[in-house]
């Protein structure tokens, strides 16, 4: 199989960063894998091979995301599309009852590191006329009941259009994918009968995998049930 393109995923160890690198991997993808867990990440370089590179880092740092997208783009001559995916949410909900350390950490990580991504990336992505995805949710266009989750969202969403907009200029595409309830390590319990990563990440592929004069916006997955 003949591989011309190389995508780079934050979030990259576990449930939809994951899914997405192996759904890459077979479409004829290389993969840049970034995430904390060097073990994690190791095991799946193993299973996925030449065709993927792992840099262990954490996202919210923009030194070690620069320093991920350099080895990428040299490792494999340059990045075809970035997937700003790394997210998290709050163990307590809420503005009264939360914790305003979790903020900063689900800020720092669902927002900063998100454009952490698109400042490194970009540089490479022009060279290209690459696309950045981004990872939004269902919670980033919806009111929900006082969710400072949803609210970073809502960033997310804002900032994907915005996006679109400057990218088009020089021929890049920006598109969001916004997932309803997924089974991933993100929830404390399974979510059995929700969508699955891989769900997720077939959508990735399919943004991807569109001819240059076609631009795909966004993309909501919500599972049937």
């Amino acid at each position: 199989m003949t591989r011309e393109k190389t995508v780079f995923i934050t979030g990259a160890s576990s449930g939809i960063g994951a899914a997405t690198a192996k759904a890459a991997v077979a479409a004829g993808w290389n993969v840049g894998l970034m995430a904390r867990s060097a073990d994690k990440l190791d095991s799946l370089v193993q299973e996925l091979g030449e065709a993927s590179l792992a840099v262990a880092g954490d996202a919210t740092d923009l030194g070690a995301q620069e320093s991920a997208i350099a080895r990428v783009a040299s490792h494999f001559g340059g990045i075809d599309a970035a997937f700003a995916n790394a997210g998290m949410g709050v163990d307590t909900p809420g503005t009264e009852a939360g914790d305003p350390r979790e903020w900063r950490r689900m800020i720092d990580l669902n927002i900063m590191a998100l454009l952490y991504t698109a400042r490194v990336a970009l540089p490479e992505l022009r060279k290209t006329k690459g696309q950045l995805v981004l990872t939004g949710s269902v919670a980033g266009k919806l009111h929900i009941l006082g969710s400072i989750y949803g609210a970073t969202k809502w960033f997310v969403h804002g900032y994907a259009g915005n996006m679109a907009q400057e990218m088009r200029e020089w021929g890049g595409r920006c598109t969001l994918i916004a997932p309803g309830m997924v089974d991933t390590p993100f929830f404390s319990e399974p979510k059995p009968d929700k969508l699955q990563p891989e769900d997720i990440a077939n959508a990735v592929i399919f943004a991807l995998s569109q001819p240059e004069r076609a631009s795909i916006s966004e993309i909501t997955v919500m599972p049937t049930g």
